[in-house]
């Protein structure tokens, strides 16, 4: 029997063993993981006789903080987040694949948004434009959407902002991405670059950029900036604006990095379905209430509609006008709210505003993105 002092002497595992050690953990890990599967769809057998939802979002975060909370290890809690929503994901097409609509083709941001809130085992549906997203959602094409609705240096995607308006869909999510755009074409070079391709709201976010670096490059709007690149990889002479994701789906070179003019550049999307899809979700202490709403034309008025929030002291977080198209001169808001209709304070405020208004339509309620 060895000694304590040449036990501690010993060699400590090599390579080869380390593998071995993580080959018969990957080995626990995917029985555990198929075991995890096999009750999933027990959930399902059991929802299918209920009728009940099959995919909540409040019952994702809820199992992704617990097993954050639980961590003792050196894995970062954001990455455990990101590998239980991909088994949850993974898990849930076992019950019901939840089909996604979003701004195509395959390595736009509106696709990487989509990913986040429900992982890649979603059911994908690139459309050609927002309308084709709402239209998908609202004939059941798809169960869910996912639209942008405000980036931080650009302001609110007003197209969004219409079909909310006239759409039988309502807000059920939100998530907010940090949004690197990046110049890719098909060699690395910035030579001879003739005309760059992207979405208006990407050209507008780099125009500092392009300015700066190809102030003689033509700046062409395409319908995304995935699209963009597409055209990019036909041609030499021409450069996208796109994600990472982006280059890998088109074989292209990075030619600069992070082009974006402000660093912090973000942009928030919402989910979107209809009400027998997914109804309102039940208060999580972080939620946000989405309106739009009208007030006659007369002195005042945006005032006066104002003071219930603060007489019921409700925070307004977003406060935005777009034309009623009557031509009468009318307008309607859209404002964000922090709370929840559960909250009697909450209940309250909205009751006292909706009696001050020409028009009142609550477009979602739903939890903040972390």
């Amino acid at each position: 029997m060895a000694s304590p002092t040449q036990a501690s002497l010993q060699a400590p595992p090599d390579l080869t063993e380390l593998r071995a050690r993580i080959d018969a953990l990957d080995q626990d890990i995917l029985s555990l993981l198929n075991q995890r599967a096999l009750v999933a769809e027990q959930v399902g057998a059991f929802k299918r006789m209920e009728g009940s939802v099959f995919f909540r979002p409040d019952r994702v975060a809820q199992v992704i903080d617990n097993v954050q909370q639980a961590n003792q290890g050196p894995l970062k809690a954001e990455h455990l987040g990101a590998i239980w929503r991909e088994i949850m994901s993974a898990c849930l097409a076992l019950e019901a694949p939840q089909r996604v609509a979003y701004l195509g083709p395959s390595g736009t941001f509106s696709e990487e948004a989509a990913l986040r809130y429900f992982g890649s085992s979603m059911g994908r549906l690139p459309c050609g434009n927002f309308d084709e997203v709402f239209r998908a959602v609202a004939s059941d094409a798809a169960d869910f959407g996912v639209v942008p609705i405000e980036n931080s240096t650009e302001g609110v995607v007003t197209r969004s902002l219409d079909l909310l308006l006239n759409s039988p869909l309502h807000i059920v999510g939100e998530i907010s991405l940090l949004v690197r755009h990046n110049l890719l074409r098909s060699t690395p070079s910035l030579d001879a670059i003739e005309v760059v391709l992207a979405h208006p709201q990407a050209l507008s976010q780099c125009q500092q950029w392009l300015n700066t670096h190809l102030p003689a490059a033509e700046r062409r709007a395409v319908a995304s900036n995935a699209e963009g690149a597409r055209l990019a990889a036909s041609h030499p002479a021409w450069a996208g604006i796109a994600s990472a994701r982006a280059a890998t789906e088109f074989s292209l070179h990075i030619a600069a990095h992070a082009i974006q003019d402000d660093a912090f550049n973000r942009t928030r999307f919402v989910v979107v379905c209809l009400p027998g899809t997914m109804a309102a979700q039940t208060a999580t202490g972080k939620d946000c209430i989405s309106l739009v709403v009208s007030v006659p034309n007369r002195p005042g008025a945006v005032h006066d509609m104002l003071t219930p929030l603060k007489r019921h002291g409700v925070s307004m977080t977003r406060f935005e006008s777009r034309p009623a198209r009557s031509g009468q001169w009318e307008y309607f808001f859209y404002i964000d709210l922090q709370g929840h209709p559960s909250q009697p304070h909450v209940a309250a405020a909205l009751a006292d505003l909706q009696g001050l208004c020409a028009f009142y339509k609550v477009l979602g309620t739903y939890p903040l993105a972390e």
